[in-house]
C-alpha cells in the first residue's frame, strides 16, 4: 500500500483523496436567504442525519481550498439561522450540479438552474418544488473546524417540518427507495445513483454556465426537454455562433433532410437524443437552428 501522513500532503490532494475514499455521500441541496431576503441554493455532500429525537441534520459548507473564502450558504445561515434541506434525485441531478456554479452574490441559483421556488411553512428560505423530500430546518449551532482553506463548518440543523411527495410513498406511508431514486456524490466528477451505480457529470467550476434563465424561451419552456436536459444545456459558458449553427445544419441535412423546416418540438426531440449521449454542443446547435 501507499501510505501518507496528512500533513505531508497539500490540502487539495488530501481533499481529493478523502472525497474519493469516503463515498458515495448523500447530498444536502441547501436553500437559504441572505439578510436582504435574496434566495441562494447550493448542494453539499458533507452531509448526513445524526439524530431522530430531536431530528438533527448536519451539513458542512467548507472553506474553499483554493483561496480560503467562505460560501454564501455559510454566510446566510450565520445571519438567518434557517435553511431548507432538499434531497436530490436522479431527475434533477444536472440542475443541482449547475446550481453549484460560483455565481456572484445576489444571483438566484433557482433561476439559473431552472428550479421552482416554493414557499416554506415555518422558515423563510424557499423549498425546491422539484425535490421529492424537503426538510425545513432551524439552525441550532455552527461549529467552525478551522480557519484555513478546506476547513469545515458544521451547520447543525433541527428539522421543524417535513414535506414528502406522495409519488415516493408506499401505501403504508413509508418511503419507497426505488421510487425516490436518490443520487450521491463521490470523488471528482462522479456521482452514484442509488439503484444503478456510478455516472459522471462535468463539474461546473472552471467556467460559469449561462443558466436556464438565459436560454431562449422556446428552450426554457420546452414540453420535451427534461430538467436534467436543461441543466446540461445551462452548463455551457457560451452559445454556438450563427456560423457554427448553420454549418451544423448543413452537415446533418443529408441524414435529416427535413431539419431546416422542422418544428421546435421535432428539434427538441432530436436535441434530447443528442443530450442522451452527452453531446451538449450539437444539441445547442440544433436548438438554435
Amino acid at each position: 500500500m501507499v501510505s501518507f501522513n496528512p500533513q505531508d500532503l497539500t490540502t487539495g490532494i488530501l481533499h481529493g483523496y478523502l472525497l474519493s475514499a469516503v463515498a458515495p455521500r448523500p447530498i444536502a441541496f441547501a436553500s437559504t436567504i441572505d439578510a436582504q431576503g435574496n434566495p441562494n441554493l447550493s448542494p453539499f455532500s458533507f452531509f448526513n442525519v445524526f439524530s431522530a429525537n430531536p431530528p438533527i441534520l448536519i451539513f458542512s459548507p467548507a472553506r474553499r481550498v483554493r483561496d480560503n473564502t467562505t460560501k454564501h450558504t455559510l454566510e446566510n445561515v450565520e445571519i438567518t439561522k434557517e435553511v431548507v434541506i432538499n434531497v436530490v434525485n436522479y431527475d434533477m441531478v444536472h440542475q443541482a450540479s449547475l446550481s453549484s456554479t460560483e455565481y456572484p452574490e445576489g444571483v438566484n441559483e433557482f433561476e439559473k438552474a431552472g428550479l421552482t421556488m416554493l414557499p416554506s411553512d415555518k422558515v423563510k428560505p424557499f423549498r425546491v418544488a422539484e425535490s421529492p423530500i424537503q426538510l425545513e430546518c432551524k439552525v441550532n449551532d455552527i461549529v467552525h473546524l478551522g480557519t484555513e482553506g478546506g476547513a469545515g463548518n458544521l451547520v447543525i440543523c433541527e428539522v421543524v417540518k417535513l414535506h414528502i411527495s406522495e409519488e415516493v410513498l408506499n401505501d403504508d406511508k413509508t418511503i419507497n427507495q426505488e421510487a425516490l431514486d436518490l443520487v450521491a456524490r463521490a470523488g471528482g466528477s462522479y456521482y452514484s445513483r442509488a439503484k444503478k451505480g456510478f455516472f459522471e457529470i462535468p463539474k461546473p467550476l472552471a467556467t460559469k454556465g449561462i443558466g436556464v434563465d438565459n436560454m431562449p424561451e422556446h428552450v426554457r419552456n420546452s414540453m420535451i426537454l427534461t430538467g436534467n436536459n436543461l441543466g446540461m444545456l445551462g452548463n455551457v459558458d457560451a452559445l454556438p455562433t450563427k456560423d457554427e449553427v448553420n454549418q451544423f445544419v448543413e452537415n446533418i441535412s443529408e441524414r435529416y433532410p427535413d431539419i431546416k423546416t422542422a418544428s421546435h418540438r421535432e428539434k427538441h426531440k432530436l436535441a434530447r437524443n443528442y443530450l442522451s449521449y452527452g453531446d451538449v454542443k450539437s444539441a445547442w446547435k440544433l436548438l438554435l437552428s
